[in-house]
């Protein structure tokens, strides 16, 4: 489990986790040592980013036979392919997942993993947008939460891992849906007005799901996702918002959250409280940063009224 935060240190950040129940930045602190957490919601969070380069976010071990948890690269070294050092990409056994229900390599620990039970889930974005996903027993609620969607259902519920995939990928065919949405649609959608269908959107792929899994005698869950109180604001829309103009791989930054959904936040800056800016903190990992009291800097920016 991450420990509480050190102050005056630099960490390499690991982006947005909701392991712990709410949104929080999991920070790997240099040189060395054990991954800590920042807790960002209500507060004021500032940072200045220390280095242009991507860093390794390190691997995931397997922690008895149904959980995975996060580790820190132990050199903190550059980041190659995927985010990781050559080094964790070797040992990160949980890498073979996606591949599981096709065949191939896959290690005892993971095997063991796959054996629990799983989720399929759809879930449907700000701009009805909408794809199709799993998530093993233990995960089922903060694997939705890091999503950053709307409106979710958890359709039905697989004996394995890889019962779950094969119903995955034969949902996804019918239904003519993603299997990943991009972070950077995920953004924009929460920039401009809220589609106001993407409820009903949502309905009409889980009405479509369960036609489906019904024919592939699969049982039927039909679980609503019950979103985090944390993303409200944001789901409403009820807020004079805009992108948020500066880029947050460099440079110092500093605003208070006043809503999170995943990775995307809703902030004010220290000097204009009634523009509201969306971001995405996902954006800074990778980086190295120093928390602080650092300020964004100033520029005149168009609000979208909502």
């Amino acid at each position: 489990m991450p420990v509480p935060l050190f102050e005056a240190a630099e960490y390499v950040c690991h982006g947005v986790t909701w392991a712990t129940g709410d949104p929080r930045l999991l920070l790997a602190p240099l040189p060395g040592g054990s991954l800590a957490y920042a807790e960002f919601m209500g507060q004021r969070l500032g940072f200045r980013v220390t280095d242009a380069g991507r860093w390794c976010t390190g691997r995931y071990q397997f922690a008895g036979s149904v959980r995975v948890e996060a580790l820190a690269c132990p050199d903190r070294a550059p980041a190659e392919q995927s985010g990781q050092c050559a080094r964790c990409a070797r040992q990160d056994d949980f890498r073979f997942a996606h591949q599981f229900h096709q065949g191939g390599h896959a290690p005892e620990a993971l095997v063991r993993y796959m054996a629990q039970p799983h989720w399929l889930y759809l879930a449907t974005f700000a701009d009805g947008a909408t794809k199709v996903g799993t998530a093993a027993e233990p995960r089922k609620g903060s694997r939705l939460d890091e999503q950053g969607a709307l409106f979710a259902t958890y359709v039905t519920k697989s004996p394995d891992g890889r019962a779950v995939r094969y119903l995955e990928d034969a949902l996804a065919r019918r239904l003519q849906l993603p299997q990943t949405v991009r972070a950077a649609a995920k953004l924009q959608a929460l920039t401009g007005l809220v589609d106001l269908t993407a409820a009903r959107t949502a309905q009409e792929h889980v009405a479509r799901a369960a036609d489906a899994l019904t024919d592939m005698n699969a049982p039927l869950v039909l679980e609503a996702w019950t979103p985090p109180a944390e993303g409200d604001l944001l789901r409403t829309g009820r807020s004079k918002r805009a992108l948020y103009p500066y880029d947050l791989r460099k440079g110092e930054h500093g605003f208070a959250t006043v809503s999170c959904i995943g990775s995307q936040i809703l902030a004010v800056l220290d000097r204009d409280e009634e523009m509201h800016y969306v971001l995405d903190l996902g954006a800074l990992t990778g980086r190295r940063i120093v928390l602080g009291p650092f300020s964004s800097p100033s520029a005149a920016v168009q609000a979208f009224l909502f």
